[in-house]
């Protein structure tokens, strides 16, 4: 199958998912620009007409895949459920949001510390400018992160104040159900015995009964 030119119309979110397929099987240091181009059927030269670089292109699947959960989880918060209620329906959304994409989860998990410290490829080419804006980026998806686990705390915090829960550390409860969540992108298989909204309503209630008063 013959390559797509650069100027050819491409999926930008086909792109995302190809990378993190090639990064979950890889690893960031072992993957290439030509290995995702690869994925989708591109030139590395055409992958670069839309990224500056593999930098640049993991932050962009971060980015996706911290919007997308967060578009779902952000509204039940602001609802006017229990806390139990949206613990449970945020739970699900998470749980269910990386059975269906894996490798953004593991792109999370793993591919997160790639941008934390260390100095960009942009950096190393001297590309002031540009290494300026990516650092920006990089700390806004750090910040974007971290206002997600928060999301989580909020409700919890809230459960407690309405006695719907018991006191707990709500800084170590939340890391340990979300630390829970995450590795579910891991060892999760489309063909194993459970599906993901079946796995979530065992975690859910797990976590749940774990916060009764």
């Amino acid at each position: 199958m013959a390559r797509k030119p650069a100027d050819q119309s491409v999926n930008k979110q086909d792109i995302l998912l190809a990378a993190a397929d090639v990064l979950q099987r890889n690893g960031y240091e072992a993957t290439t620009m030509k290995d995702i181009a690869a994925e989708v059927n591109l030139t590395a030269a055409s992958l670069y007409h839309h990224f500056r670089n593999k930098d640049t292109l993991l932050l962009a699947v971060l980015e996706a895949g911290l919007e997308q959960i967060i578009g779902q989880i952000e509204p039940i918060v602001h609802s006017r459920l229990s806390s139990a209620d949206k613990l449970r329906q945020m739970i699900t959304a998470h749980i269910v949001s990386l059975t269906q994409n894996t490798a953004v989860a593991a792109a999370m998990i793993f591919e997160m510390k790639s941008l934390v410290g260390g100095r960009s490829e942009l950096d190393r080419n001297g590309d002031t400018a540009a290494h300026e804006e990516f650092v920006a980026r990089q700390q806004a998806v750090i910040a974007r992160r971290d206002q997600f686990e928060e999301l989580f705390r909020q409700v919890v915090r809230e459960g407690i104040e309405r006695g719907e829960f018991r006191p707990v550390d709500v800084g170590i409860f939340t890391k340990t159900f979300l630390g829970a969540h995450n590795w579910v992108g891991l060892w999760y298989r489309p063909s194993g015995r459970l599906k993901g909204h079946e796995i979530a309503e065992l975690m859910a209630d797990t976590f749940l009964r774990a916060l009764r008063p």
